[in-house]
C-alpha cells in the first residue's frame, strides 16, 4: 500500500461568495451551507486513501472560533490568514500549497471555481497523481475545461459530493435520463 495521501483544500470564502452572489444572490442561511464533513468523506471514498484537509480562510480580527472549532471536530486543519488590506491571503497560500505539493507524490483535490489556481493546477496534472476541482458546474473558471484532457477531474459540490440538505436554485443542463417532468410542473 501507498503512503499517498489526498490533499484536499478549501477555498471556503469562495464557495461561500459563489453561494451568496451567484446561486441565492443573497447570504446562504446555515441550512443552505455545504456539509463539510460530506466533502471529506467524498474524498476519501473517490480515490480511496487517505485525506488530509485543509480549510483555509481569511480573518481580520479575531478568530472565529466556533467555526474553527466546528471545522477542527470534522478532521479539517484550519488555516486561519491575515495581510494586507489588497492582499488575496486565501489565494496566496493556496497558490503557495499546491506549488508545495507539486514536489510530494500525493493527489489533490480543490474545492473552488477560482482562476487564479490554474497554473499550479496545470502543473499538478502534468506530473503522476490525480487532481480534482470541486466546485459548481456553471460557476468554475472556464480554463479548467481545458485541463480534464490531462486528466484534471471535474467535480460538482451539489451533484458529485452531495454536500447539502437542501437542493440549490441552480441552473444546470439535464441529461435526459435525469430529467423528471415532475420538477417542472
Amino acid at each position: 500500500m501507498s503512503d499517498e495521501v489526498t490533499y484536499l483544500l478549501v477555498d471556503g470564502e469562495n464557495i461561500d461568495a459563489t453561494l451568496g452572489q451567484s446561486i441565492f444572490g443573497r447570504r446562504p442561511q446555515p441550512q443552505e451551507r455545504p456539509r463539510w464533513d460530506r466533502l471529506i468523506r467524498f474524498a476519501e471514498d473517490h480515490w480511496g486513501q487517505p485525506v488530509k484537509s485543509l480549510f483555509f480562510l481569511a480573518v481580520n480580527g479575531e478568530l472565529p472560533m466556533p467555526f474553527v472549532q466546528a471545522l477542527t471536530s470534522l478532521g479539517y486543519r484550519p488555516v486561519p490568514l491575515s495581510g494586507g488590506p489588497d492582499d488575496k491571503v486565501v489565494d496566496i497560500a493556496i497558490q503557495r500549497t499546491l506549488e508545495a505539493i507539486a514536489h510530494r507524490s500525493d493527489n489533490v483535490m480543490l474545492a473552488s471555481n477560482d482562476g487564479d489556481f490554474l497554473p499550479q493546477i496545470e502543473a499538478l496534472v502534468h506530473g503522476e497523481r490525480r487532481v480534482g476541482i470541486i466546485g459548481f458546474d456553471e460557476f468554475r473558471n472556464s480554463g479548467f475545461a481545458a485541463l480534464k484532457q490531462h486528466g484534471l477531474e471535474l467535480l460538482d459540490l451539489e451533484y458529485d459530493v452531495e454536500a447539502f440538505n437542501v437542493q440549490l436554485p441552480r441552473l444546470r443542463i439535464i441529461p435526459i435520463d435525469e430529467f423528471d417532468p415532475l420538477e417542472f410542473l
